[in-house]
């Protein structure tokens, strides 16, 4: 397998302005004709979601420019849900918000216009870490390891503030090389679908990626997420998802029930001690995992110390 060379990723580099994004499109018909949501002026269109739509905007208070998700609720929930998704909307919303963390995307505002609740957020660099997890564009193993330790720290600050991601996975993780900018994306969102599934269909997080417990309908605890964060690292390091089954149901049987794979069996190179690693991150019950984010940051990084390097 191909992998980046170290000289093109910077991870001690801190980010700064955003820089302007390399296309447009014409604005998605998820807000009809409009120029404007809320209090801010739509730009063009970055992209959609399982839920809703990310537009670059411009905050004109302050001439700042912002990523702005849409979603419309009413496409997404029944009439009799809509009061308590919105109310869960603003609540998950209030919560990302108190979250400051470098690697944690800022959340600026939140609102609702003709139907459409939207989150105003910091406008970020770079690309969704899944542009690396294709088996031609691995970065290199160092450098994966210590993104998923930041990652692991960022995780275990919002679980210590009572925020529970819910659908970590690389789409959801913005990585810019160049300046080494790395930051969690949608805190807040995943749990508008708490109950279950939502009118089109959308399962709560991204099953692939999911915890047993998540899949089970069980108590999801930050646990779950450290699950998902390790799904992550087995696939940026290999190009490939440590569980794999040609439909939800054998997805979810092997989840639940099959051990994952040696990724020494993936690439021989790879530091040892990552399968022990893997063995305890990827633990069926919860208690058998990592204790915090912080634990399995430690972990990583005591397994990426280079006399543990083949």
């Amino acid at each position: 397998m191909r992998r980046q060379t170290d000289s093109t990723v910077l991870l001690d580099t801190a980010g700064g302005n955003s820089r302007p994004a390399a296309s447009t499109s014409t604005l998605s018909s998820h807000v009809p004709g409009a120029s404007r949501l809320g209090r801010y002026e739509l730009l063009y269109e970055l992209g959609k979601g399982a839920m809703g739509v990310v537009y670059r905007a411009r905050d004109p208070r302050i001439n700042r420019e912002v990523a702005l998700k849409a979603i419309r609720l009413s496409d997404e929930f029944e009439r009799e849900e809509l009061d308590q998704a919105r109310e869960r909307f603003f609540r998950e919303a209030e919560m990302a918000g108190r979250l400051s963390h470098p690697h944690i995307v800022t959340i600026y505002d939140a609102g609702e216009d003709h139907g459409i609740a939207y989150i105003a957020m910091e406008l970020l660099r770079g690309h969704h870490l899944v542009e690396y997890t294709s088996a031609t564009r691995l970065l290199p193993p160092a450098i994966v390891i210590e993104i998923v330790a930041r990652l692991a720290d960022a995780l275990h600050y919002a679980h210590q503030n009572g925020v529970v991601h819910r659908d970590i996975k690389p789409a959801n993780i913005m990585f810019d090389a160049p300046s080494g900018e790395l930051k969690i994306t949608d805190f807040g969102i995943a749990r508008l679908t708490d109950s279950g599934r939502t009118r089109t269909g959308v399962v709560l997080g991204t099953p692939s990626f999911m915890s047993p417990e998540q899949l089970q309908g069980r108590p999801v605890t930050g646990s779950s997420d450290l699950f998902s964060l390790a799904v992550s690292l087995f696939q940026l390091l290999t190009g490939q998802l440590p569980f794999r089954g040609d439909n939800m149901p054998a997805l979810m049987m092997k989840i639940a029930q099959e051990a994952h794979p040696r990724i020494c069996t993936y690439d021989p190179v790879l530091p040892a001690g990552l399968d022990a690693l893997f063995d305890r991150a990827l633990a069926k019950e919860p208690r058998e995992r990592y204790e915090s984010g912080a634990a399995l940051a430690l972990a990583l990084r005591d397994v990426n110390r280079p006399q543990n390097r083949v």
